[in-house]
């Protein structure tokens, strides 16, 4: 895969993920109640929604720090998958499978870092 390529498949996990997340947490956590509205989730899922939609910002304009933001992102995405997953929840280990799968793309990204 080259780079073009590569970097046009982060962004759309990116915005995959975001888009699961956000929709989970709208239209399913806040319904949910309970462990699902925990501060520290709540936070999570929406650092998450928006590292998405910023390391797709950055590479859709061609940034020349996106693999920073990459990186960081593939931390937050990690974050908020461990969150959902330990709700032992369909609905959350869906998104949480998401979230890895965004966090390893942007992870290779953010290497591009290092090897630059």
């Amino acid at each position: 895969m080259n780079l073009n390529s590569q970097i046009q498949s982060c962004i759309q996990l990116c915005w995959k993920c975001r888009h699961e997340c956000q929709e989970t947490l709208y239209q399913y956590c806040l319904e949910k109640g309970e462990e699902h509205v925990e501060q520290a989730h709540v936070k999570l899922m929406t650092d998450c929604i928006q590292a998405c939609q910023t390391a797709a910002d950055f590479m859709t304009r061609g940034s020349a720090l996106h693999a920073h933001e990459c990186a960081a992102c593939a931390e937050i995405c990690e974050a908020c998958a461990e969150s959902c997953e330990a709700m032992e929840d369909e609905r959350m280990k869906r998104c949480a499978v998401i979230c890895r799968e965004c966090a390893q793309s942007c992870r290779e990204m953010g290497m591009l870092r290092k090897a630059a």
